[in-house]
């Protein structure tokens, strides 16, 4: 088969780590990626061996001013690949989408857009095969993203007939100096449902979710307190089996020293990952627990990596050359994932 080639527009916190993901493919081949003005991040891309691309004309004669060999701009970058994947800022993706199909480029958009931008919403191990062959789809958000991956595991296992989350989410990456809170839990939004019940239901529409939302004074992760409501009687091992069979899910423990967020990006720095990554939902399985015909728990979501696998996914399922268990395993086994 041949190498997909992929070209990545914007290489923020998200755009960086999929470059890096894309490179350890061993059917795709990483064109290049877009640079907005001369930045340590730059510098250490092309370190790297990544070849840059200018986003503009303007953007050009800045890098030709700071002495960069850039390989041209985004339109240039776009008549190299198959695929894009579009890290660019939210609400972006509009104006982009018709920059891509100009070109006749295939496109991946991030969580940060609306739905209906490409009509196809994805988390490959809950509907890969709904991407298969399309021109575009959007990978949603990281917490959608968790709660997808974990509400999948626990319905296909013992069934869900209404989930309801409460989301405490990080304040911004670690990278960001300019937003807060400092001192403060902000209600995000104040007013309830927040907007990620309805971007799961994008992908799983077969499960009533209801969520809230605040942020905390944290940059590592979100935390997530789930209440799930059975469809039959089971008990917290079933529970439980069903979040150890799923892939991209890890149980942790507070018995074995995973008492907080902090431990579980410990836990990554130990065992090497890039960037101290997490991309599996972290599931405590000390707080599962089942009361009543409802199952409870707490998830943690690594905002800044576990939507990298997805992306991979994203870009194998829009070649539509691969099974979701192919493509799934190809990708873990780059990244570190156990597969299951």
């Amino acid at each position: 088969m041949a190498m997909i080639k992929v070209g990545i527009n914007g290489y923020g916190t998200i755009g960086r780590r999929v470059a890096d993901a894309v490179r350890k493919q061993k059917d795709m081949e990483l064109v290049g990626v877009t640079a907005a003005h001369p930045h340590y991040k730059y510098a250490l891309a092309r370190e790297k061996g990544i070849p840059l691309y200018a986003l503009d004309m303007k953007s050009l004669e800045a890098f030709n001013g700071a002495g960069y060999g850039l390989k041209g701009t985004l339109n240039d970058l776009l008549q190299r690949v198959d695929v894009v994947v579009d890290g660019a800022p939210e609400d972006s993706g509009p104006a982009n989408k018709a920059l891509y199909q100009s070109a006749g480029v295939k496109a991946i958009f991030q969580g940060g857009e609306d739905h209906e931008l490409t009509g196809t919403s994805f988390v490959a191990q809950c509907n890969f095969e709904a991407a298969k062959g399309k021109g575009m789809v959007r990978v949603v958000s990281c917490n959608t993203t968790g709660l997808c991956r974990t509400l999948g595991a626990v319905d296909g296992g013992v069934g869900i007939s209404k989930a309801r989350a409460v989301l405490a989410r990080r304040a911004t990456d670690p990278d960001d100096v300019k937003k807060g809170p400092i001192d403060a839990v902000v209600l995000d939004p104040t007013t309830v449902p927040s907007h990620h019940g309805p971007d799961v239901q994008t992908v799983l529409q077969g499960i009533p979710v209801v969520t809230m939302a605040f942020k905390v004074p944290t940059t590592h992760m979100h935390l997530h307190s789930l209440i799930l409501s059975l469809k039959k009687q089971a008990s917290r091992d079933d529970v439980v089996k069903a979040l150890q069979s799923a892939p991209r899910i890890t149980l942790v423990d507070g018995k074995s020293g995973f008492k907080s967020t902090a431990n579980i990006m410990d836990w990554a720095r130990e065992k090497g990952r890039d960037r101290n990554d997490v991309y599996e939902a972290s599931v405590w399985k000390d707080s599962v627990t089942v009361v009543d015909g409802e199952a409870y728990m707490f998830l943690g979501v690594h905002q800044e990596a576990i939507v990298v696998p997805e992306n991979v996914d994203a870009i194998r399922a829009l070649s539509g050359g691969y099974t979701r268990e192919e493509s799934m395993k190809m990708t873990d086994d780059s990244l570190g994932i156990a597969h299951r």
